[in-house]
């Protein structure tokens, strides 16, 4: 095996294993959101610094791989998706602490019923979270493309959590304080869910050399991109 594959190999590990972390940050900041815990936003707070830690370190380690002489496009296809991966997963992590930090302490808050669209849509995102690291660690484009399919239904339960939390604070269901907490929220679980499609992205470029673009009408099917002349 040469330098640069054994390189390669054992970033694509560490890679896979921040994944597993981030994964995890997400889903017990999800958590502590549900559970009102304080305890546990502070533990997802703390946890975000290893995080942080990780990513500097697989940026470092990626970089000098480009100067290795390699051509194949596959190889340096290869390099880009790791640090492009690596700085979206970062990015999740950062969704996460906003969530952990939305998490209110007031006891009026322990007692307001979660809408079920809001549970709905926080599974959802922490599934295409785990199908994103999945496609990327097996390199599996076909399921990368069916992570990027689910983006729009992500969308539909922000729109529908934020015209329910419109009515619930006319009704005085919701107070200001847990409504505005509420769509904090929902904007990072839609941000997380932006950042799995990008790291999805990456692998159908990784895999197939082809670009994908989503626009308000939907994800594009995979296309090849045009080479200036």
């Amino acid at each position: 095996m040469s330098e640069f594959d054994s390189k390669l190999s054992e970033l694509h590990e560490e890679l896979a294993l921040q994944g597993e972390r981030v994964l995890a940050l997400a889903l017990d900041a999800v958590d502590s959101f549900f559970d009102h815990s304080t305890e546990k936003a502070r533990a997802v707070i703390l946890g975000d610094e290893l995080i942080d830690q990780i990513d500097v370190k697989i940026e470092r380690a990626s970089i000098p791989l480009l100067s290795l002489g390699q051509t194949d496009p596959y190889s340096i296809r290869s390099v880009l998706t790791i640090v492009k991966v690596n700085n979206d997963l970062e990015r999740i992590a950062d969704c996460a602490v906003n969530i952990a930090e939305s998490v209110a302490e007031d006891e009026l808050a322990r007692n307001v019923v979660m809408p079920q669209t809001f549970r709905v849509m926080a599974n959802s995102v922490i599934g295409m979270i785990r199908d994103a690291n999945r496609s990327l660690k097996d390199r599996n484009s076909e399921l990368a493309r069916q992570v990027l399919l689910f983006d729009d239904t992500v969308d539909r339960f922000k729109r529908e959590i934020l015209l329910d939390a419109q009515s619930k604070i006319a009704s005085g269901t919701f107070t200001v304080e847990f409504a505005f907490n509420l769509l904090m929220v929902t904007k990072s679980l839609e941000r997380i869910a932006d950042h799995s499609t990008n790291v999805c992205e990456q692998v159908i470029y990784l895999e197939t050399g082809r670009t994908v673009r989503h626009d308000p009408e939907g994800w594009s099917e995979p296309f090849e991109p045009k080479v200036s002349e």
